[in-house]
Formats: structure tokens, C-alpha cells, sequence
């Protein structure tokens, strides 16, 4: 656990009213590497630095048990042994254009942290460099983020990381009711009051999409099935980048997470083959639904999973559907023509990418985040919101 004793009160004591004091206490800080037995701990560290709860065995789930392997993760320790700032890096396969030479195990950043008392005290840096050189001694080509814009220039000062593109969450209008409103407030009051506008041009929007899918045979599925791998190898030629989606990982992902917030839609043909799916997470107590993940043949087949995810969450209660998308991409089209609205400009994450091999096919692929192939399930979150 966490040390609280009375020198760590002192240490909190000294950040609150003597910023020299911290500084210098800071100057003292080293960053240790975690394992397994210190989950407990990055938990406690997790919850001083973020509103969002953490599932009992989330960091188990996230750190220890993915397929690709395990995260490389560490915090930052006060001379007491305080845990006062956390880094990590999470584990994907990923690969260029479907070239199976190109395919390997690249990084993602998640769950940076630093407790509210000890920020602006230089601690970021040293943890990046030291989760840097591990993930570049792990043989791992690259690692990319999706930092804030307001910590984004941490990253691309001088650590080494570029900004290559930017992420914003679009919304499906299922009802204009106050709920809607509420959580459309943060892109304006005017965007907020004319939310029965967006879910005309929403239903709209569902109705093309129903009817250009046609039949199919949509029903929920329980595991993902060992065909989702050929389904993940035909769409990954068309992408220069795409975390490859093989049925341990997307099980592991969406049915093993601890929250057990996910859904899946799976559509099939009259052979029973297997043509896509959509992952859903189901509406929380705000009424927002987020559409999480989807993989489809064709066009028809994406957009009967779309509108068959959206009537889904609408029947569970949402009165809004939300997707991030890469701006630029064509995640981010696909989004447009089926009825999401943009928030306002400025609210969006941002991509970046450090890149250790530079030769690497996966390296010169993934420079430009607007031909990733890349949903929500890609994101280090267990769940979104």
C-alpha cells in the first residue's frame, strides 16, 4: 500500500505550503518499476488522481492478463517511499496494410498520473524517459498516446514525441430530452437547445441505414468466434495502421473486462459465416451509450451493425450514442454519414507517436494518425466516458 504516515503528511504538508520545500523533495524522487504485487497500490495512486472509479482487479486485468503480453508500468517515489506519479504502457499487435511482416507488438501510454499536490514539479519527464527505454529494450518499434491538449506539449517538447493527429468524440442524438441537453451543454447552449434537430437528421440517418443493409442476420454474441481473425486480415490491408483484432484479444478486451460494460452484435449470412460486429457499451445513469468497436465486410454489413448498435442502446434507455474517431480518418466519415454531430473544435484528445525503430514498416505506417484504422476499442480505457 500507499505509505501514510507521518512523514508522508509532512511531505504533503511541505507541497501545500512550502513549494521550495516540495521542489526539493521532488528533486529526490525515483521512479520504480511495478509487477503484479503492486497493483493494489497503483490503484490507490489511481484513485488521488482520477474522478473516474476503478473496478476492484482493473489494473490485474489491464497490466497482467492481455494477451499480447504485459504492460510496462511504474511510479514515481518520494523519499519515503510515497507513490506520488504513475506511468504505463500497454501492449498491442498492430500492423501495416496487412503485411504479415510488418506485424508487431507496439505500445500505447495510459493511466500517466500524478496526485493533484505534486504536479508541475518536474516528475513527468523522468517517467517517460525511463517507460521510453523500456519499451525500447522490449523491442517494441514504437508507442503512441492520446494525451489532453492541455498536457499535450509535455509530450512533444523535448521527450521526443510528435504529434501526428487529433481525436474528437462524435454523437448520435437518440432523444431530445433533457438529458440529451445536459450532456450536450459542453459544446455550447445553442449545440445543447437544438438537440432536436441533430435527432431528426439521427433518425434520418438510421432509416438510409437500414435500408441500404438490406437483411441480415444480426444477433448478440457471447465469445467472439476464432473466424474474427480472417475478418480482422481482410479489413487491415485497406488501413496503413490497425491493431489487429484476433478473438483472444477482442475477448479479453470487451468480455473479460472487469467493468462488464460491453456488448457484442455479430451479423452472419444465410452460410453462417461471419461478415462483422459491433461492440456497445450500455448506457450509464447520464443516458450516454457509447458505440465502442466495429468490424465489417462491406459497407451494407457496417451499416446494419451501426444502426442495429443504436437501436440496441436506445432500447436500454440512452438518449445519446458516442464514438471517438481520428479526425481526418475514415472512422471519422463513416461517423458523418450516419447521423453523429462534431462537438465543438476544441474539444478533442491529441495523437502522438515515439517512435524507436525508425525503418520499421510499422513506424513509417503509423506517421500519420488519419490513416489508422481506430475506434474506441482501441484506446488503453477499459471504458469510455
Amino acid at each position: 500500500m500507499t505509505s501514510s504516515g507521518p512523514l508522508s503528511q509532512d511531505l504533503a504538508r511541505a507541497a501545500q505550503q512550502s513549494p521550495e520545500r516540495a521542489a526539493e523533495l521532488a528533486r529526490a524522487a525515483v521512479v520504480r518499476a511495478m509487477g503484479p504485487a503492486d497493483r493494489e497500490r497503483q490503484a490507490a495512486l489511481h484513485a488521488q488522481c482520477f474522478k473516474k472509479p476503478l473496478a476492484s482487479g482493473a489494473l490485474t486485468w489491464r497490466y497482467d492478463q492481455c494477451p499480447v503480453g504485459s504492460s510496462l508500468s511504474f511510479v514515481t517515489e518520494l523519499p519515503d517511499g510515497l507513490a506520488v506519479s504513475g506511468y504505463a504502457c500497454n501492449p498491442r499487435r498492430a500492423i501495416a496494410r496487412g503485411e504479415e511482416d510488418s506485424l508487431s507488438v507496439v505500445g500505447q501510454t495510459g493511466d500517466v498520473m500524478t496526485s493533484p499536490l505534486w504536479r508541475k514539479f518536474g516528475l513527468f519527464s523522468a517517467l517517460d524517459r525511463t517507460a521510453m527505454a523500456a519499451s525500447r529494450d522490449a523491442g517494441w518499434p514504437l508507442v503512441f498516446g492520446l494525451p489532453n491538449r492541455r498536457s499535450a506539449h509535455i509530450f512533444t517538447g523535448d521527450l521526443g514525441w510528435k504529434q501526428i493527429g487529433t481525436v474528437r468524440e462524435w454523437t448520435f442524438v437518440l432523444r431530445a430530452d433533457g438529458r440529451t441537453r445536459q450532456a450536450r451543454l459542453a459544446d455550447g447552449r445553442r449545440r445543447a437547445w437544438l438537440s432536436f434537430l441533430d435527432q431528426r437528421r439521427g433518425a434520418a440517418a438510421l432509416a438510409r441505414m437500414r435500408k441500404r443493409a438490406g437483411e441480415l442476420s444480426i444477433r448478440p454474441l457471447e465469445r467472439f468466434p476464432a473466424e474474427v481473425l480472417q475478418l480482422s486480415k481482410s479489413i487491415e490491408a485497406r488501413f496503413e495502421f490497425m491493431v489487429r483484432r484476433d478473438a483472444d484479444y477482442l475477448n479479453w478486451r470487451f468480455f473479460q473486462a472487469p467493468a462488464r460494460m460491453h456488448q457484442v452484435l455479430g451479423a452472419y449470412d444465410a452460410a453462417q459465416r461471419l461478415l462483422g460486429y459491433v461492440v456497445l457499451q450500455k448506457p450509464d445513469a447520464r443516458g450516454v451509450g457509447y458505440l465502442i468497436d466495429l468490424l465489417a465486410l462491406t459497407d451494407p454489413v457496417r451499416d446494419g451493425l451501426i444502426a442495429a448498435g443504436l437501436v440496441k442502446l436506445q432500447s436500454q434507455g440512452a438518449s445519446i450514442a458516442r464514438a471517438t474517431a481520428i479526425d481526418g480518418s475514415w472512422w471519422n466519415l463513416v461517423l458523418q454519414q450516419s447521423g453523429f454531430v462534431p462537438p465543438k473544435p476544441d474539444n478533442h484528445l491529441v495523437v502522438i507517436l515515439h517512435t524507436h525503430q525508425v525503418d520499421h514498416r510499422l513506424a513509417k505506417a503509423a506517421a500519420q494518425a488519419s490513416r489508422w484504422y481506430f475506434t474506441d476499442g482501441d484506446r488503453d480505457d477499459e471504458t469510455m466516458g
